[in-house]
């Protein structure tokens, strides 16, 4: 396009320059002859730098606010509607509550007399009117019968005493009378002679039976559903708990405190406290990731020859019974009364 343009521009001053020579040859008396041929058109220009690739302007002023406009004019009120048609009735309302009640209206003329109505029936009786003045004294009647007895009178003021009378015979013995109160305590008699000595008697025998007993590095981690054998004798005295077996024989008939403290270590706990065989108290602990503690009591009847032991009841996966120089496992018991 810019190219164009530019063959444009030099056609027109070469056409210019031509004419300029032809007025200055007229002016000196020459004769102007025909134009000649036009040239051929000359080659292409090198094209022009695309004005895209030019550099952005600087952003210019900003314009100064307008002017506000006129307020325009209010537009015409449109056509009223027509009514629309009467829709359906509703559903009746609920009562509403009863409103207070006003005041009382002005009295109204009087009616016309109304006639006369029917005889009532017969009223009752009216109350007794007062009481009249007393009358005279009329003759004496005749005398009555005689009346019953009245009641005793209260008994009078009591009379001077008066001479003694001669002695009555001895009467007959009278019903015990009630027991005195205690009398004074009375002066210590003297001091009677020493009796003769006494027979022997039996000797008060004290029936004793305790032991306490603990597990030891070789007995930890005890075999599950056998009695556990304690081997560290802190308790023994009278040999009722054999250490061979594990087990507590009664010796005297009466009641029993036993008593067990486990260390927890390695595995879970849950022993039970037997006697002759049966279950009687249970005790379960979970190890969690240190050593624990665990403990259970319980006081037993028993007679002579029963058995008492500690034995584990949940298999080998709970019998973490520890214990070392530092942590103990006991089982104690021992006779609170004899029977």
């Amino acid at each position: 396009m810019l190219q164009m343009k530019f063959r444009a521009i030099l056609l027109l001053l070469l056409l210019e320059a031509r004419c300029v020579a032809q007025e200055e040859t007229q002016t000196k008396g020459c004769v102007c002859g025909y134009p000649g041929i036009p040239g051929d058109p000359g080659h292409n220009g090198t094209p022009g730098r695309d004005g895209r690739d030019g550099m952005r302007g600087e952003k210019g002023d900003r314009g100064e606010v307008g002017p506000v406009g006129p307020a325009g004019s209010d537009g015409q009120k449109g056509v009223k509607g027509e009514t629309g048609a009467v829709g359906p009735a509703g559903l009746k309302g609920k009562r509403g509550d009863n409103g207070e009640r006003g005041p009382p209206g002005k009295m109204g003329p009087q009616g016309v007399q109304g006639p006369i109505g029917l005889k009532g029936s017969k009223g009752e009786l009216g109350l007794l009117g007062p009481q009249g003045p007393k009358g005279d004294f009329g003759p004496p009647g005749p005398e009555g019968p005689k009346g019953d007895i009245g009641l005793r009178g209260d008994r009078g003021i009591q009379g001077p005493l008066g001479p003694p009378g001669r002695p009555g015979p001895k009467g007959e013995i009278g019903v015990p009378g009630h027991k005195g109160n205690i009398g004074y305590r009375g002066d210590r008699g003297a001091r009677g002679e020493r009796g003769d000595k006494g027979e022997k008697g039996d000797a008060f025998v004290i029936s004793k039976s305790a032991f306490s007993v603990g597990l030891t590095a070789l007995t930890k981690l005890p075999a599950a559903n056998a009695p556990i054998r304690f081997d560290k004798i802190i308790y023994n005295q009278q040999n009722h708990y054999d250490p061979q077996t594990g087990r507590f024989t009664c010796s005297v008939a009466g009641a029993y405190y036993f008593t067990y403290h486990i260390t927890v270590f390695s595995r879970n706990v849950k022993v039970a406290l037997l006697k002759n065989g049966a279950k009687i108290i249970h005790t379960t602990d979970n190890y969690q990731s240190s050593e624990d503690q665990a403990a259970g009591g319980a006081v037993l009847h028993l007679e002579v020859g029963d058995k008492v032991w500690l034995q584990v009841a949940g298999g080998e996966l709970f019998n973490g019974l520890f214990a070392d120089d530092d942590d103990d496992t006991t089982f104690s018991g021992f006779l609170i009364f004899a029977a």
